[in-house]
């Protein structure tokens, strides 16, 4: 019999994000939610509506944008191993 391992997604943060994330460090509740979030994508799990997760355009074309709050956005993107984190922030900082 072969046993299969329920594989995950391992975060990878690129540099533009990790200068993002500083700004919310301090904030739990921003800091929980996108705990959540990146729980669900590591395990392959479709995001709540909440989050409004939805396909990129322009020159963000190929990437994925869901809310952590309101007007807090997480740019992302994923493959077979990896979620990509690409980017943190505002509307106006983002776009």
């Amino acid at each position: 019999m072969k046993w299969e391992l329920n594989q995950v997604l391992s975060p990878k943060l690129n540099s533009r994000f990790k200068k993002d994330f500083k700004k919310y460090q301090h904030n739990q509740t921003i800091i929980d939610e996108l705990d959540k979030i990146i729980g669900l994508l590591r395990d392959k799990k479709k995001l709540p509506e909440k989050y409004k997760d939805h396909a990129l355009s322009g020159d963000y074309v190929g990437f994925r944008e869901c809310h952590v709050k309101p007007d807090v956005l997480l740019v992302y993107d994923f493959d077979d191993k990896f979620i990509y984190l690409i980017r943190l922030g505002s509307h106006s900082e983002l776009f």
